[in-house]
């Protein structure tokens, strides 16, 4: 065999292992695995976990509850309107979402205070307007402190801290975004202050609108 028939043959088999390389790693991503505790160990079963009632006051002075959110996908996060470090990224990015699904009926948001002492309903509501919230896509949340604090880590296991002090006193403060499928299921966990972790979030949110 000559010279470039030998090369013209390494390349093909190189373009052959190339495209089954491709080919298992788009299998890998075809489906979302269901997180089902706090240290998300991905689960590629049915999951367990489901989100569990909740009820809420939204920016508005509405009762917001599981029932808004049923036949949705949704995306979670957790802050505070005075927060001068990780929560101005957050809703900054929280808002891009709202932009990017704007047209989307089935995609909403969710944003939780974790000082519902100070973030009453007219605070939420100023903030709301200062950051161009849309109350149909995305409600900000105040209401029991306890009931908050508790859904954020036994329900979307969003208190990283928690998991190390399991101390109920300690002030939650988390950069995660939790999707959640319209079963009411967790199907990923996102660092919401960076953007390449967001961009992540649209392709996994992309999935969940082509499998369920």
């Amino acid at each position: 065999m000559s010279f470039s028939k030998k090369y013209i043959s390494l390349l093909f088999l190189v373009l052959v292992l190339y495209s089954c390389k491709e080919n298992k790693a788009k299998q890998k991503v075809a489906k979302l695995p269901y997180f089902n505790s706090a240290d998300f160990t991905p689960q590629w079963t049915k999951g367990t976990h489901k989100i569990p009632d909740f009820s809420f006051i939204n920016q508005n002075g509405e009762i917001v509850t599981n029932k808004t959110y049923e036949g949705k996908i949704y995306i979670v996060d957790f802050f505070f309107t005075s927060c001068p470090g990780i929560c101005p990224k957050l809703t900054k990015n929280m808002g891009n979402l709202q932009e990017f699904y704007k047209n989307d009926e089935v995609i909403k948001l969710l944003s939780h205070t974790v000082m519902p002492w100070k973030d009453s309903i007219s605070v939420l509501k100023d903030y709301a307007k200062n950051n161009n919230v849309n109350s149909i896509k995305w409600h900000l949340v105040t209401g029991d402190k306890e009931a908050l604090y508790d859904i954020a880590r036994h329900g979307y296991f969003a208190d990283e801290d928690f998991k190390k002090t399991q101390d109920e006193s300690e002030f939650i403060h988390t950069e995660n975004f939790i999707l959640v499928d319209k079963e009411g299921y967790i199907r990923g966990v996102y660092n919401g202050t960076l953007e390449v972790d967001v961009e992540r979030l649209k392709r996994h949110v992309k999935i969940l609108r082509s499998t369920i």
